[in-house]
This record gives C-alpha cells, structure tokens and sequence, in this order.
C-alpha cells in the first residue's frame, strides 16, 4: 500500500493526476487479469489520455462562448428547402473546417442561420476543434477594446488560434471608418488558416450599404468568398412555429 501511495505521490509531480486518482484500480485489475508490464502501463496512459481530451473539450465550450447549446441532431433539415440532407451530412463531417472553407448562411430572422452555427459549433468543440461564436457587435468591441482590456486581449488571442469562428449578424450593425478598418484586418489576419460562419440577413452585396466604403467591403468579400458555400436559408420562422405557450389549450 505504501508503495502505492509512493507512486500516486509521483504521478501527481508528474502531473499525471487523473491516472493518480485511479491507480489502486488499475493494479488491482492488472493483477486480476494478469495483465502484462505494457497492457498496464497503456491502461494508466489511456485514462490519463481520456481525462486531459474531456478537460481540454470543457474548456473549448468555455472560450467558445456560445448563446446556448444544440446538436445538430435536433436541426430539422427538411423543414429548410435551402439544405438537403446529403449536404447537410457533409457538413456535420467537417472536412470544410480542414481546408479553411467559409460558410454563409443568410436569410431572414428566424429560419436557423444560428441554430445551425450553434450545432455546427459543437459539433466542432466535441471532435476536437476550437471554436468561438461571437455576434458582429461583440467582435467590434473585442477590436476596439485589445489595446486597454486585458478581457478583451484574452478573447481576441482565443479567437485567432481558434479553427472555427462563428460571426453572427454579420453587416447588422452600421459600422464607421475605423470599425470597418478593423473588420478587414481581422479577417485578413484570419485569411485561408480559420473557418469562418458568417450569418446575416443582408445580401453581400447590401454589405457595402453598411461599410459605406466599397473598397473594404470588396476586400472583405474576396477573402471570405473565395473559399466558401452560400446557403439562402428560406422557410416560417423557427421561433414562430416552434413557439411556447403559457396555456397547454387554447380554448
């Protein structure tokens, strides 16, 4: 026993504590199923592996900062004549994510632009992604702000290592010289090594009434449309038909 305790004591110097917590466990079950030197020492650092991947998974929810949970399972792709399902597959596997392909979702409020990125979203974080959902207003005062808010020099530095940003409402706000500056670079920043989801009920090219400069709007569009998919998000508004009432009958 005390040889037992010696050995948690060093895992835990080692850092290897999830593996320390549960080693009476496994010498108890190696011993049971006389297991060799090499099948017990796999089975401490598989369990050492499975606790830091659901550490580090908690933590990707953490910084992704996202309106709420959904799986994609719980997405109706054929309520959405804009998706098929076929096409709704491909993109649950990601691959576009690998290949730093952007997605646009646009359509009217209500149809699932975010219903959609959110799923998407954690279907990223769950595979090992890092991903951040943020609104067009929130990203602008994360620029704004990097150079005197420690909080915002934190989000900034999470969204420029991240493989998926979700940019919701994009081109919902009116933005300024300076604003829109600061959009460009980011995105440029960002440019073919991030995944972007950008959902807005304006057009792209309705985006340079918003800039108010064609210039930054062009160069905007090149680098987020370059490699991407337009998908126009049609139907009744989800929050509409999905609605929840105080009374169980109307009557």
């Amino acid at each position: 026993m005390e040889q037992i305790k010696e050995i948690q004591t060093i895992m835990k110097e080692l850092r290897l504590s999830a593996a320390a917590k549960v080693i009476p466990e496994l010498v108890q079950t190696a011993n049971v199923d006389q297991a060799s030197y090499s099948d017990f020492l796999l089975s401490v650092m598989h369990k050492e592996q499975k606790e830091r991947a659901e550490k580090a998974r908690l933590r990707r929810f953490t910084w992704a900062t996202l309106p709420y949970q959904r799986s994609l399972d719980e997405f109706e792709v054929n309520i959405q004549p804009a998706l098929s399902q076929k096409q709704f597959n491909e993109l649950r596997e990601l691959n576009w994510v690998d290949q730093s392909y952007n997605l646009i979702l646009l359509g009217p409020t209500g149809v699932g632009k975010t219903f959609l990125s959110v799923g998407l979203c954690v279907e990223a974080i769950n595979n090992g992604y890092s991903a951040i959902f943020i609104t067009m207003g929130d990203l602008i005062k994360v620029l704004k702000t990097e150079t005197i808010s420690r909080q915002s020099q934190i989000r900034l530095k999470h969204l420029l290592k991240a493989n998926l940003i979700v940019l919701d409402d994009l081109m919902f706000m009116a933005l300024d010289q300076d604003e829109a500056n600061l959009l460009f670079y980011f995105i440029n920043k960002l440019y073919e090594q991030t995944s972007f989801i950008i959902t807005s009920n304006k057009s792209p090219e309705q985006w340079s009434e918003v800039i108010g400069d064609e210039v930054i709007t062009g160069a905007i569009l090149d680098r987020i449309v370059q490699k991407s998919q337009v998908i126009e998000m049609i139907g009744d508004s989800y929050r509409v038909t999905h609605r929840q009432t105080i009374f169980k009958d109307n009557k």
